[in-house]
């Protein structure tokens, strides 16, 4: 089942919502319900939802079209019930880029907020916030206050909030990457161990933040030390040598052979000259073979026009060309010749063995 819908495609980036936002709909739907008992009162608070909802993807192009700047593309924005998430192709590599492509998200919210306080002010239209609840009180100002919300939220020091990479960007300008990563993982998880703590004892939801705090501080220090171990490292180190090919003019028959006989899941596909056509993934053949039979040629599976890794490249390029193409698999060539496959796993597995082989005091010498 596909979970998520795509909303439409607006300067250059595709926007989705994940099938779980419409739990987020219903809860609002019911409860203006339960509180007005009126038709008109829930449709009001869906479109009060919908118009966050809208803030949050203006939120999202703050950070793309600032990242968009620096020369980093953004794959799409998705809207989830806890908020937006714009997938950058990569994190700038400079703090100072990363300080401005962090703060310009909030600095949206700060915007639509001092734009609704200054129409709200002229038309006299203000009300004391005690009168405001979720479901009922002055549409705008309810915007206004959610927004000033959001950007008190986002700007908490704490992965994967705004707040979090800003503070690992002034700490950087100082310090080592890595090293700052660390301390804003580090103060991260503090702040989720303590709202945690507050949500024992107040509200529930704040257990649900916490681990989503923790969580994402966890994982971005993960990233940021794998990215730091692999630094240096090239290609032919940990790119997969024993591995099978196909012509474009096989059938799947003979990838089911192929596949039931080893562990390779992705397969290059090699026309007659040599060249690398595409890559016949795992997924896209199961789909396939399900839908077209055995009989069904590999050149109308396979994905064409995939991007190339050279043997003398970086694994650290070669893993964001990887994220970047969407691909499990990609081809390692080497003066025109397929020499290998990059995948993910390869990767992990190669790190692995270099850590344990570091402990015990015995790294091999490069191969090459």
């Amino acid at each position: 089942m596909k979970w998520q819908w795509k909303l439409g495609r607006f300067a250059g980036i595709d926007v989705y919502v994940h099938a779980t936002f419409l739990l987020l709909v219903g809860w609002v739907g019911y409860s203006h319900w339960t509180e007005h008992r009126n038709w008109g009162e829930v449709l009001n608070g869906v479109l009060f939802i919908l118009a966050l909802f809208l803030c949050v993807v203006l939120h999202e192009y703050g950070h793309a079209l600032t990242a968009r700047k620096y020369g980093i593309k953004t794959r799409d924005i998705t809207l989830y019930p806890i908020g937006g998430v714009a997938r950058l192709e990569r994190m700038p590599e400079k703090p100072i880029e990363e300080l401005w492509v962090a703060l310009m998200g909030p600095a949206v919210n700060v915007v639509i907020a001092a734009i609704l306080f200054a129409v709200l002010y002229l038309a006299n239209g203000l009300v004391p916030i005690t009168d405001l609840t979720i479901a009922s009180g002055s549409f705008l100002e309810r915007l206004m206050v959610v927004n000033i919300t959001l950007i008190l939220f986002n700007i908490i020091p704490a992965f994967p909030m705004d707040g979090g990479r800003v503070l690992r960007a002034l700490l950087a300008l100082k310090m080592e990457y890595t090293q700052a990563t660390q301390v804003a993982a580090n103060i991260g998880q503090g702040f989720a161990f303590l709202m945690g703590f507050i949500g024992l004892f107040s509200n529930p939801f704040l257990l649900f933040i916490a681990l989503f705090v923790w969580i994402g501080a966890s994982q971005e220090a993960s990233m940021v030390m794998m990215k730091d171990s692999i630094s240096g490292i090239p290609v032919t180190r940990a790119m997969l040598t024993d591995f099978k090919t196909l012509s474009p003019r096989d059938t799947l028959a003979q990838v089911v052979g192929l596949i039931l006989a080893g562990s390779q899941h992705d397969f290059p596909v090699v026309d007659a000259n040599g060249r690398v056509a595409g890559i016949l993934e795992r997924d896209a053949f199961i789909a396939a073979l399900s839908r077209e039979g055995q009989s069904a040629p590999v050149i109308g599976v396979m994905k064409g026009d995939v991007p190339e890794v050279d043997s003398h490249d970086m694994l650290e390029s070669a893993l964001m060309r990887l994220q970047e193409s969407g691909l499990k698999t990609l081809p390692v060539m080497h003066g025109g010749q397929l020499v290998g496959l990059i995948t993910a796993e390869n990767v992990t597995e190669y790190l692995m063995i270099r850590s344990a082989l570091k402990t015990a005091g015995s790294l091999p010498r490069p191969v090459i």
